[in-house]
């Protein structure tokens, strides 16, 4: 015969069997849930590395540096004599060497500058020459002969950038260094005063510069370039010397 107290150990455990399987129910219940919503979540993006970016030339700054190159042209030698002679130029040709300097500063793809050069030049030639005035002969015929021992420009500069290549444009004044002289060949003797008083003659004279280039920066500092400079050296009212330049050079930017 069973006790009441035998009973109620039997329903008490009945009951507490029925709560276990039902929380582990509902247990299984949230972790299939989350299970769900864990893999409705997006995917975690993949890591991708950025590539670096490229360093962007500078044009800025002061620089010198040297050039050589290589000149013709034609000069007209009479006008170091005496300046009422017609014209009576020449074929002239040579080489040149100097330094050079200058200032820059780059905004977005323009660079604007400024730019000195003096070189030592040996751009020279000779010819037999009749002296005229208003084309009738001076009774004298002359064996010149003519050199350009100098040459300095000052210009701007205006150029585009493309990273580490410059294009540029360039202008300004000139000055040059010109000497000449002549002995008779035929005629009354040189010197003969009204006539040809002098036999030689030298001075710096005045003119313009312009031309174009290309620059290569191969460091941040150094650079070459290479350009194309036409200077015209007027004379007392009359154009007397065109000499055309072709030179390459060497900078260095501070």
């Amino acid at each position: 015969m069973r006790s009441p107290l035998h009973d109620l150990f039997n329903q008490s455990g009945a009951a507490m069997n029925k709560t276990g399987k039902f929380g582990v129910a509902i247990a299984a219940s949230l972790m299939m849930g989350g299970y769900a919503a864990a893999a409705d979540l997006p995917a975690a993006p993949a890591y991708k590395a950025q590539a670096p970016v490229a360093a962007v030339y500078n044009w800025t700054g002061f620089y010198i540096g040297g050039n050589a190159g290589y000149g013709w042209g034609n000069q007209d030698p009479m006008v170091l004599f005496a300046n009422r002679f017609d014209r009576a130029g020449f074929d002239i040709s040579g080489g040149m060497i100097g330094g050079t300097f200058g200032a820059q500063i780059q905004q977005g793809y323009v660079v604007l500058g400024l730019e000195g050069d003096i070189d030592w030049a040996n751009i020279s030639g000779s010819s037999v020459v009749t002296p005229s005035i208003l084309g009738i002969g001076q009774g004298v015929t002359l064996n010149t002969s003519s050199n350009i021992s100098a040459l300095a420009t000052a210009r701007a500069r205006v150029g585009i950038a493309m990273n580490n290549v410059l294009i540029y444009a360039t202008g300004g004044g000139a000055f040059v260094k010109s000497t000449a002289s002549a002995s008779t060949i035929a005629g009354v003797p040189c010197g003969t005063l009204g006539v040809l008083p002098d036999c030689s003659g030298s001075s710096w004279r005045p003119g313009i510069s312009a031309g174009l280039g290309v620059e290569y920066g191969f460091t941040p500092n150094w650079s070459v370039k290479a350009e194309y400079l036409y200077t015209k050296v007027v004379g007392t009212g009359v154009s007397t010397d065109e000499l055309n330049v072709v030179r390459g050079g060497i900078n260095y930017r501070f």
